[in-house]
């Protein structure tokens, strides 16, 4: 089974401000920029190839905060310790777990499963500490914001990464792609 990351940061490699805020990255407002037009940077495409996505609760927070579900029905599994529940708006496609990233790979894996989105900054380290992660895509936004929430810390050894691939948009954007080793 295949687990990968798909995120932007910025330049200073933050994925939020120091308050989760993402007003820094263009459309997480849900207003079109018209600089990026319908550009989506492979996210469909990426988002096609997967079976689950698993995100933590600041990420889920934040993405039912905007009153828009943009992962349709594909399944969602929040992983959080302490959130309680799920809202209705979403319970046919989400359900919450308490168990650490090794755990659920090894049961997504049992269950089926091919390919997991892993998304949010804690889950994210958390299954890259577990070395569950086979692929990272990073897209960095071309703007630096001093402070924040880092995409990697607390990774007690180093991680090797063999890229893949780099494209460079016209609006600044610079995507990569890495194997983790």
């Amino acid at each position: 089974m295949k687990a990968s990351v798909y995120i932007a940061t910025t330049v200073d490699g933050f994925i939020a401000r120091p308050n989760g805020e993402l007003d820094w990255l263009p459309g997480s407002d849900g207003v079109v920029d018209p600089e990026l037009g319908d550009e989506d940077f492979g996210f469909s495409e990426f988002m096609n190839s997967i079976d689950v996505l698993v995100m933590g609760r600041n990420t889920y927070e934040l993405v039912i905060s905007t009153g828009q579900w943009a992962y349709g029905k594909t399944k969602v599994i929040v992983l959080s310790s302490t959130l309680k529940e799920i809202s209705e708006i979403v319970s046919n496609t989400v359900c919450l777990r308490s168990c650490t990233p090794i755990e659920l790979y090894n049961e997504l894996k049992e269950s089926g499963a091919h390919h997991l989105y892993i998304d949010g900054g804690k889950t994210i380290q958390g299954f890259l500490r577990g070395n569950l992660i086979s692929e990272i895509t990073i897209t960095k936004v071309p703007v630096l914001i001093g402070e924040g929430i880092p995409l990697f810390a607390n990774i007690p050894e180093d991680i090797k990464l063999t890229h893949l691939k780099t494209i460079a948009y016209e609006n600044g954007f610079v995507q990569s792609k890495y194997e983790v080793n």
